[in-house]
């Protein structure tokens, strides 16, 4: 059972992980012609980056340590040795939501209030369809976890039926 629980960990951080990227991204849509913000100038782009927490190692590491004793049971058969120290608990990445430095641009409107001398308003460099995009990408992984947490639900109420 307590390989139950760490895959319960490991979708609950990848729901986490995408609902943060879906808000990044749906901040962006919304302040697409935002020309003014608390701290000045347009809206910069919200962007979620997720990377490798090198705390935890690489996957490639722990693939590699897990299957130096492959062969167990059979010289045909493959099975991986994997502890609940070598399994982290958490998707490991880190993630930080940054403000992109993507230039503005600028559109000629003489009569917005946010026109500088020439009448060009500064407004936020963001094109809706790749942000479309990314929110369809995080939605799917979304919904990938949910259903992996689903099943690793059922799994565990079928074991307590046993």
């Amino acid at each position: 059972m307590p390989g139950l629980l760490v895959s319960f960990d490991l979708s609950a951080s990848g729901l986490s992980a995408m609902r943060r990227k879906m808000d990044a991204t749906a901040a962006n849509i919304a302040n697409a012609e935002t020309t003014r913000t608390p701290a000045g100038g347009p809206y910069r782009r919200q962007v979620v980056v997720q990377k490798e927490n090198p705390r935890q190692g690489a996957f490639i590491d722990l693939l590699e340590r897990s299957t130096s004793d492959l062969r167990r049971t059979h010289p045909r058969h493959l099975q991986p040795r994997l502890s609940l120290t070598d399994n982290p608990r958490r998707v490991p990445t880190t993630e930080t939501a940054t403000q992109s430095t993507d230039a503005v641009r600028y559109e000629y409107m003489p009569g917005h209030p946010d026109a500088d001398a020439d009448g060009f308003v500064a407004l936020p460099d963001i094109d809706i369809l790749a942000e479309m995009v990314d929110l369809m990408i995080a939605s799917r992984a979304y919904e990938a976890n949910a259903t992996a947490l689903e099943a690793a639900k059922l799994m565990a109420q079928r074991a307590l039926e046993l």
